[in-house]
């Protein structure tokens, strides 16, 4: 059926076309009241988050180094954020990879039981982006989490619209490549960029093995200032603490005092 020359006009009226803008602002700004930002649970840092908490936005983490237990801190950092949406929000968490390295065991100790999570292996990171997108669409999962080498600033934007518009996060951990080029050099639209690297932990009074600790640097948030924080990493109910020996740490140059130290292993 051909529209008439009415109805053509009406679809072209520049008033029609602002007030159906006005709506899906409202829109998108009903479904971010309805999941507010998620709380570490930590004053020492939520309080230095602009929005006190994770934003239902796109959030980016890389690991500090090449090292692998920097890679996997980065990894088991974005598995507690996951699980703390869960539990605010309830719902499951969508994880999209490309590399077959991720060891479920070691997730749930971070929070973030088998059974909260859908894998989805893709070929490259291209298909990866992609799933993250659907993801996101379908607007029923707690979380979506994937992890790229590269990735270009349109799919990045529309990962960010994605969130904001379905009230999910998107939580996108950025490897490092061979080439060594630092996974967060380029610019993004993302909410708030983390690296996570180990550091030791704290001694214990006796003998054994104390709760693995992480330099944790908020490298850039949008709203507020970077900040840097010595936590403790995450247990099984997803919660992280600031380590006793250092408190809340003023900004800092990472990886200054930084020694080898391995939270739980995620290679299989």
């Amino acid at each position: 059926m051909t529209p008439s020359r009415s109805s053509a006009a009406a679809l072209a009226d520049p008033r029609l076309a602002a007030l159906r803008a006005e709506v899906r602002a409202l829109e998108q700004i009903g479904r971010a009241a309805e999941r507010p930002a998620v709380p570490f649970g930590i004053a020492g840092v939520d309080d230095r988050l602009a929005a006190c908490g994770l934003a239902p936005a796109l959030h980016e983490a890389a690991a500090d180094t090449l090292a692998p237990g920097d890679e996997a801190a980065a990894t088991l950092f974005l598995a507690a954020a996951a699980g703390r949406f869960v539990r605010a929000q309830g719902g499951q968490v969508l994880w999209a990879l490309a590399r077959r390295d991720l060891f479920a065991p070691a997730l749930a100790q971070a929070g973030l039981p088998p059974d909260q999570v859908v894998y989805a292996d893709c070929r490259d990171d291209a298909e990866l982006l992609a799933v993250m997108e659907e993801g996101l669409r379908y607007g029923g999962l707690a979380a979506v989490v994937g992890e790229v080498a590269r990735a270009g600033m349109a799919n990045l934007r529309r990962l960010q619209l994605g969130a904001e518009d379905s009230g999910t996060a998107a939580l996108l951990l950025r490897r490092w490549r061979k080439s060594g080029a630092d996974p967060l050099a380029a610019p993004s639209p993302a909410v708030t960029r983390w690296r996570i690297g180990c550091v030791p932990a704290a001694p214990l009074p006796y003998a054994g093995l104390g709760r693995a600790c992480w330099q944790v640097a908020l490298v850039r948030q949008r709203g507020g200032p970077p900040h840097t924080w010595i936590l403790e990493a995450p247990d099984a109910e997803a919660r992280l603490a600031l380590a006793a020996r250092s408190g809340d740490r003023p900004d800092q140059a990472h990886g200054a005092d930084r020694r080898a130290a391995a939270p739980p292993a995620l290679a299989a």
